[in-house]
């Protein structure tokens, strides 16, 4: 990597994290993509820096962000640097019984440690690195989060907005910007597995006013320009990225 501006991407290794990393690094920025999986995202970081033409622009950088003592490894990374973007990306739906409370628990607190604590704690070790001013914290929401439907997840990714009011409120005076993107629909990701059906991709297309699924790219677009230089005036906002199948409020 080089000394140019220098952005964090969790869940990085596929579908919209990889999507933002391989914007970001067409925009000039060096980029960390942090997950659990090591060879994926060792993949990743080769594929997008052949494409971007730029050798070694993405570093991987493996670590479970649910884990407290493993956000070292991120820092380590890091280095001396100062962080320009962290782009929270990591996390999903987890599923899980349901037959006891504590099996309910036990759900709940999964899917709030993987898209909200991992959020809270790799915003938090990164935090002094942060450009002051400059800096951007991004973090990736979810339709769901507005109209429900998705139980615990829903739940954590509400969770993200409150919080990101909060976080902009206190990096505003140093010139730090905070926003979420909340995405809907987005096809070609790894995010429903294999429980998608012809049927259920129909009818989230039909749910968009535009008449078509969403792609990594359209998120990533987003991304691009709140981490970019012509947003700076934009903190403590969700922009929803749905193809109108919630409409703004």
């Amino acid at each position: 990597m080089g000394d140019g501006r220098v952005a964090v991407v969790s869940g990085g290794g596929t579908g919209i994290g990889a999507a933002v990393a391989r914007g970001l690094v067409l925009d000039g920025f060096d980029v960390l993509v942090v997950g659990r999986r090591g060879e994926v995202l060792a993949e990743t970081a080769t594929r997008i820096s052949a494409e971007c033409g730029r050798a070694g622009a993405v570093r991987p950088v493996t670590a479970d962000l649910t884990e407290p003592g493993q956000l070292a490894t991120v820092v380590e990374a890091v280095g001396e640097r100062t962080v320009d973007v962290v782009v929270n990306n990591a996390g999903g739906y987890l599923g899980g019984a349901t037959d006891t409370l504590a099996d309910v628990a036990g759900w709940w607190r999964a899917n709030l440690d993987a898209n909200v604590l991992t959020a809270v704690l790799l915003t938090e070790a990164l935090r002094p690195a942060l450009r002051r001013p400059g800096g951007r914290v991004l973090l990736i929401s979810s339709i769901a989060a507005q109209r429900g439907g998705g139980g615990p997840y829903s739940a954590a990714k509400a969770a993200l907005h409150g919080w990101a009011y909060d976080l902009a409120g206190a990096l505003g005076p140093e010139g730090i910007t905070v926003n979420v993107v909340s995405p809907g629909y987005v096809a070609e990701t790894e995010f429903f597995g294999d429980r998608m059906t012809p049927e259920g991709h129909a009818k989230r297309v039909d749910a968009t006013l535009v008449g078509r699924a969403g792609v990594p790219d359209d998120i990533a677009a987003a991304v691009r320009y709140l981490a970019g230089p012509d947003a700076g005036y934009v903190t403590g906002q969700v922009l929803g990225v749905n193809g109108g199948s919630v409409l703004g409020r």
